[in-house]
């Protein structure tokens, strides 16, 4: 018998890259205790029922960093892992107008940071993200916003 995924592990959700015009990222940090300290992360979350991708990544990008978009590309969907049938989607969202966050009591502690594109993917690189949906965020949007050097 196999162990069915519960409700949470089937549960879809999307990261958002929020680049404003000078090319300035969102960046949130907080302490994750059961990993070992500090880590960053991009705004995102989980689906909730009857929600598209899109209008997931547009509610929290406003909940955990205060910030609406104009413009929203997407930059693809993943499995989150080999034993769930949830997708990650994965977002670049510009034209930002900036508020209060509306962090839930889950999240009080979710610090805002507005990082250079360049720190936050080398930050990437060091390992510095808890979860694999930013880095990989943040390198389809270097790839797809870069003219191509060859």
């Amino acid at each position: 018998m196999t162990d069915a995924p519960d409700r949470e592990s089937t549960r879809d959700a999307s990261v958002i890259v929020a680049r404003d015009p000078n090319g300035m990222v969102a960046v949130l940090t907080t302490e994750f205790p059961a990993h070992g300290g500090d880590y960053l992360f991009l705004p995102g979350g989980r689906r909730e029922p009857g929600e598209t991708p899109e209008q997931c990544a547009q509610r929290e990008l406003r909940e955990e960093a205060g910030v609406t978009a104009k413009t929203w590309r997407p930059l693809g969907s993943y499995a989150m892992t080999l034993h769930s049938t949830a997708r990650i989607y994965l977002y670049l969202a510009e034209g930002l107008t900036c508020g209060p966050q509306q962090l839930t009591p889950n999240e009080e502690n979710f610090k805002l940071m507005w990082w250079p594109m360049s720190d936050a993917i080398q930050a990437a690189a060091e390992g510095c993200f808890l979860l694999q949906g930013g880095p990989l965020a943040l390198l389809l949007v270097q790839q797809v916003t870069q003219p191509d050097e060859s």
